[in-house]
């Protein structure tokens, strides 16, 4: 999938359809959780790049997840030929435990995904022209509200603390309210109105870097999908649904997913560290995962010749162990929180 954080650069370097869709760190992922075999759970399946890599690796039979229907669709001139060894599953990673147990590993890429950046009516892209929706499902019960409902009635220090929490935008409060003086005069409705408001906002770009929308279009997808929450109970349903011995693998395209990855599998593994170096040492419980490699693993020289989207990845891979499976506070992980608004 596409880091988003340079969707611009990307858009504009798409020579071919069929390599925006070249599944990121695919190969070390492998190689990390060598031998694939049994049951694996696919949470984000886009263009089944990571699915049809799982087969191709051993795997006997793979439940691929997405929120998205159309997904489904575009697989169907391939998906046939693996029978019944593959299960589609719409729905949300964060309850695949509601789908299955006793896992051989489960795989999550967090990147965007390019199919979805390539269609306009989808409105996740301020390089094309569309209405402002930006939900991952547009129908069914995971639809929720749109970006144009967000923008349009969302408090600023709401918005504002999106912008800022969810897409690291400095000059969040500057667009925040050009949001909602934009739109006392007219509703903001498609991805061109918005990106304008916030080109206003920001310096004009140099050479070399992303769109000044990049941060905000970001943030509000982010918010529009409750990603970070769908991350924080994905990992915490991945630990419920792995059996003894199961892998985890999460490619993570931005700081924030990464460092909740990253601090969720430190906690888990037992390795979080103590706040104050003095202080005693505390009785924790048994580690839920063993981390393998203990660092997150980047693109090599070959996959960025291959496939510069890769520059930003970033995979993190562990081990579950049979300790009993728990829960961890959202805020231990680094989430962000978005403050309670007034009107």
């Amino acid at each position: 999938m596409v880091p988003e954080a340079h969707e611009g650069m990307a858009a504009a370097a798409r020579p071919d359809p069929s390599q925006s869709h070249i599944p990121v760190l695919l190969r070390p992922l492998l190689d990390a959780v060598a031998p694939v075999e049994g049951t694996w759970l696919d949470g984000t399946f886009g263009a089944g790049g990571y699915t049809r890599g799982l087969f191709e690796a051993g795997a006997d039979r793979v439940i691929a997840v997405d929120r998205d229907p159309s997904v489904f669709e575009l697989a169907n001139d391939w998906a046939g030929q693996y029978g019944d060894r593959l299960v589609m599953q719409q729905g949300v990673f964060s309850q695949m435990d509601s789908y299955a147990q006793e896992l051989d590993g489960v795989v999550l890429d967090l990147g965007v995904s390019s199919m979805q950046l390539d269609e306009a009516e989808r409105g996740f892209s301020f390089m094309k022209d569309g209405p402002l929706d930006m939900r991952m499902s547009q129908s069914g019960p995971d639809s929720g509200p749109s970006a144009a409902d967000l923008v349009n009635t969302a408090p600023e220090s709401t918005l504002a603390d999106i912008l800022y929490l969810y897409g690291e935008e400095r000059a969040s409060r500057r667009i925040a309210r050009a949001i909602v003086r934009a739109r006392t005069e007219a509703p903001i409705t498609t991805t061109a109105a918005l990106a304008s408001i916030v080109e206003g906002c920001l310096p004009r770009p140099k050479p070399g870097q992303s769109h000044p929308a990049t941060r905000s279009f970001q943030a509000l997808r982010i918010a529009v999908n409750e990603e970070y929450n769908e991350l924080y109970q994905g990992l915490m349903a991945a630990e419920r649904a792995l059996k003894p011995g199961g892998w985890l693998a999460v490619v993570t395209f931005h700081s924030i997913e990464d460092r909740m990855v990253k601090r969720f599998l430190q906690s888990r593994a037992g390795q979080a560290g103590r706040a104050n170096r003095y202080a005693p040492e505390v009785q924790t419980e048994p580690p839920q995962f063993i981390l393998k490699p203990r660092k997150s693993i980047s693109a090599d020289a070959q996959e960025l010749a291959a496939n510069p989207r890769a520059r930003s990845a970033r995979l993190r891979v562990a081990k579950r162990t049979d300790a009993p499976s728990g829960t961890i506070d959202a805020k231990a992980i680094g989430m962000p929180q978005l403050k309670e608004s007034k009107r």
